[in-house]
This record gives C-alpha cells, structure tokens and sequence, in this order.
C-alpha cells in the first residue's frame, strides 16, 4: 500500500483502475481524491460481473444537512460513471463536457473551490451547458 500510494502521487496519470481490497482501496480513493481536487470531486464504483454500484467517495456529510453549500461535482461525477458502465456513452460526455465547461468557466464555485454558490447553483450550472 505504501509504495502504491507513493506511486499514484509521483505519476498518477500512470493508472486509470486499480483493483484491491476494501480496506486498501478507502486509503488509497482518499488519496487520489486529493490528485483532482479533493473529496468533492471524487466518484466511486464497486463494479461486479453484472451489477455495480456508484457513489461519491465524501459520504453523506450530514453536518452539512440543509446548508444546501454541498459541492455536487462528486455526485454528478458518479452519475457520469454509472451512465458509463450502462453503456450511456453520448450521455456520459455530455455530462462530463457540462462539469468540464462550469470548473474552466469558474463563474459558480462552492466553499470547497474558493466561492460561495450553493448547491443547487452549480447544479444549475452544468444543466445549463447540456
């Protein structure tokens, strides 16, 4: 694990999937979060032979229930996976392309990038760009 982690930092564009254990995998997720700009950009899938699940690597943060200053960019990032694996591959780019289009635009930014839109705005955002 220590040499892995020391790896993907020296040269993360190296790998695109890594396979390992739960324990391992937590560590070595939160680490690259960091490679692309922290948990509120990171999106998880647990892919099997026929079905998967996908979820933001952050959790739930329920400290920030109602605060509605969520950074949504990990779920919708997690939508993009999922819609991937479905073989929803034109749905998928444009998803991305809209998420690529409002981070370079840097108009609408949550706490978590330096600006003080909500939730929703950002949302907004990238639904407008699709």
């Amino acid at each position: 694990i220590d040499a892995m982690c020391m790896w993907l930092v020296k040269n993360p564009t190296d790998y695109s999937v890594l396979v390992t254990s739960n324990m391992f995998g937590d560590i070595i997720s939160d680490l690259a979060a960091q490679l692309v700009g922290g948990l509120g950009f990171a999106s998880s899938g647990n892919i099997g032979d026929n079905y998967a699940v996908f979820e933001p690597t952050h959790g739930s943060a329920p400290k920030y229930a109602g605060m509605y200053k969520v950074n949504p960019m990990a779920t919708l990032l997690t939508v993009k996976l999922m819609l991937d694996w479905m073989g929803e591959t034109s749905h998928a780019e444009s998803l991305e392309g809209a998420i690529t289009a409002v981070i370079k635009e840097g108009k609408v930014r949550t706490y978590d990038m330096g600006g003080k839109n909500t939730t929703l705005e950002i949302a907004q955002a990238v639904a407008s760009k699709m």
